[in-house]
């Protein structure tokens, strides 16, 4: 009888998974600033649980269809990590170099507005953009213009949002439209 119940409730999980599994969308944090955490909240609001990592290398891409890159440096946060500057760009660009090369989609995102910009996040802006299929910033995260360059340039369309809460309706649209979510 136990394992009648247990069966039938990993039937029910399985029947009622949402549309994006784990190993759908990768998650990590460039810059290793508090957003990416808030944009793991934003997903399991849209009943997607990402393969998060803050300091995510690109042996942790495997099957996902599309990496999430949340740009927004922090001095703090790099020394919590062990890592600098210079070792957060190098590996920016071998994670993005990696899900290039596996076909994934990247969805770059600022949701530190103007508060988490500056000449360190900006070193992480200009590693990561250039990687881009489409970009999410909130409001004031892009003031001079940093993201039009790359976005022009990969000729995407930024999507805006007012804050981080607001990201939650364009990241829907971004991974629906990559097939990713319903």
């Amino acid at each position: 009888m136990k394992t009648k119940k247990i069966l039938l409730a990993l039937l029910f999980a399985a029947l009622t998974a949402s549309a994006a599994c784990a190993a759908d969308v990768a998650l990590t944090s460039i810059g290793q600033g508090p957003d990416a955490m808030m944009i793991k909240v934003i997903m399991r609001s849209l009943k997607i649980t990402p393969d998060y990592e803050p300091l995510m290398k690109p042996d942790a891409l495997t099957n996902q269809k599309a990496l999430v890159a949340v740009v927004g440096g922090s001095s703090k946060g790099l020394g919590a990590a062990g890592i600098d500057k210079e070792q957060e760009v190098e590996r920016t660009k071998a994670l993005c170099d990696a899900a290039v090369a596996k076909g994934m989609k990247v969805l770059i995102m600022h949701v530190g507005g103007e508060g988490r910009r500056g000449t360190l996040s900006d070193l992480f802006i200009e590693a990561a953009a250039p990687y881009a299929d489409d970009m999410i910033v909130v409001d004031g995260g892009n003031g001079d213009g940093i993201f039009t360059k790359f976005a022009e340039a990969k000729s995407i369309t930024i999507k805006t949002a007012p804050n981080v809460k607001g990201t939650r309706e364009p990241l829907s649209a971004v991974l629906a439209g990559w097939g990713i979510t319903q």
